[in-house]
């Protein structure tokens, strides 16, 4: 009893059921519709067909009356056919003058009532019902007449019939295979998409260079395997790209963690040897350093995850350019020129402010003698432009030094000692404020930095973002 209720239930169907079930309602309610517009139509085909007849017949009879008298009229014109059953020619007295069958001895209609030409009038209630009379007033040469001519359609009813049970047998066996083809139509198709899924199903993280399988036909089920696909192809380079980022940011950790390691070991051994040389010179710098690595860390797994949140507050890029400019002076390693202009958008003070040092420091790491920052507006941007001379970076490098853990010390005189993340961080932050870093350049041969941000500040923020307490 359960199963059968569940049986009545559409919702517990499965696909192929309901497409089955929906094509036969559709197609059944189509022939319904159609079958029933069908035999109006024939009807009314068949019954103008008679009318016509008697009608044909009666202006006949009408014509040649005017020409000759009643009883010299043809007796073909009172010949009893398929669709005409009666003709009577009444007398100005009501009389019947000439008749088809002499045992109707009534006339179809009350004479006084027949205007001067109808059709399609019901007989008196003496005659069958299945008859439609067409009558017509003639004036002859020797008086006035009213000619009758009945047609008959009993025929036309049971030809319409006749066709009403053809489409009463015909029109569930079309319901039955629409529904058939349906169900099998469908059936096939799903067999594509449960290929997909048991292939997706089998799919894990050790297999993720497998794909699904993409049937030959072009249409939705072919586009859906293409999709699955390309999805699948993003997971595994994301899941690689994370197995790096793993890997790299191990191999960051393990360098200064093992000084630390290593200097907490001697002190432990040698408490002698822990002075203020030691603390100073390596286990504060290599503690700095984790830290530095693990807020980077953290910042871009922020972004990965949902995104950087800025601030929407006016921000001077001309004053934290001349903040980076005095703090690159005051090392006293390069020449610095300028070009700044007064410059202010909406952002992120903070985050712009170290998107100016990542940049600025790693244009004096790698700088020989001159490092160049300009600001500018450039229409709706706020542009900051950093030179340096050094060997610059080479065209197919210019989009991978933003990668994560990416160093070019081979293209780059020298090793700068950094963690390979400031670039990353640099993309991601100005990606956020809806901007764009792009790499070209120097009129020294060098690399140039150009990072564009819009005036306004990134969509949706025009109200500063509180701090997080």
């Amino acid at each position: 009893m359960h199963r059968i209720r569940e049986w009545l239930r559409p919702s517990l169907w499965g696909l192929r059921i309901r497409s089955a079930v929906v094509a036969a309602l559709t197609v059944g309610a189509v022939l319904l519709l159609a079958a029933g517009a069908m035999l109006g139509l024939l009807n009314r085909s068949l019954l103008r067909e008679i009318d016509t007849a008697a009608s044909t017949r009666m202006d006949a009879i009408a014509g040649e009356l005017t020409r000759t008298s009643v009883a010299e009229l043809p007796d073909s014109l009172f010949e009893v056919t398929g669709q005409v059953g009666v003709v009577q020619v009444i007398d100005a007295h009501g009389r019947i003058a000439r008749e088809s069958n002499p045992k109707l001895a009534t006339p179809l209609l009350d004479p006084g009532t027949v205007g001067e030409r109808e059709t399609a009038r019901r007989p008196v209630p003496s005659y069958d019902e299945d008859l439609r009379v067409s009558a017509r007033t003639v004036s002859a040469p020797d008086g006035r007449y009213v000619v009758l001519v009945a047609g008959d359609s009993e025929a036309a009813e049971h030809t319409v019939k006749r066709v009403a049970a053809l489409t009463a047998v015909g029109g569930p066996i079309v319901v039955a295979a629409a529904a058939l083809a349906t169900y099998l139509l469908v059936g096939r198709s799903l067999r594509s998409v449960e290929e997909i899924r048991s292939r997706v199903a089998v799919i894990g993280a050790a297999g993720l260079s497998e794909r699904v399988p993409v049937p030959p036909a072009r249409d939705e089920i072919a586009r859906l395997a293409e999709t699955m696909n390309d999805m699948l192809a993003r997971v595994e380079a994301g899941h690689a790209a994370q197995r790096r980022f793993v890997g790299d940011a191990s191999h960051e950790l393990r360098s200064p963690l093992a000084v630390v390691t290593a200097a907490l070991e001697l002190a432990r051994d040698r408490p002698e040897a822990l002075d203020a040389e030691l603390i100073g010179g390596t286990l504060l710098p290599e503690a700095e350093r984790m830290r530095l690595l693990i807020e980077d860390l953290l910042t871009l797994a922020a972004a990965d995850e949902s995104g950087l949140e800025v601030r929407g507050d006016d921000v001077d890029l001309d004053d934290l350019a001349g903040a980076q400019v005095q703090a690159l002076r005051a090392r006293g390693d390069h020449t610095v020129r300028t070009a700044i202009e007064p410059v202010r958008i909406r952002g992120d003070q903070p985050k712009l402010a170290r998107v100016l040092r990542n940049i600025a420091e790693n244009a004096a790491a790698h700088a020989r003698s001159t490092v160049a920052v300009t600001v500018l507006r450039d229409g709706e941007f706020g542009r900051v432009i950093v030179d340096d001379d050094g060997p610059g970076i080479a065209v197919a490098d210019r989009e991978r030094v933003f990668g994560r853990f990416v160093r070019l010390e081979a293209d780059r005189a020298r090793a700068t000692g950094g963690s390979g993340l400031g670039l990353a961080i640099v993309a991601e932050i100005v990606a956020a404020h809806g901007g764009s870093v792009t790499i070209g350049e120097s009129p020294w041969g060098g690399a140039r930095f150009v990072v564009d941000l819009p005036i306004a500040g990134p969509a949706g923020i025009d109200h500063p973002i509180a701090d997080a307490p």
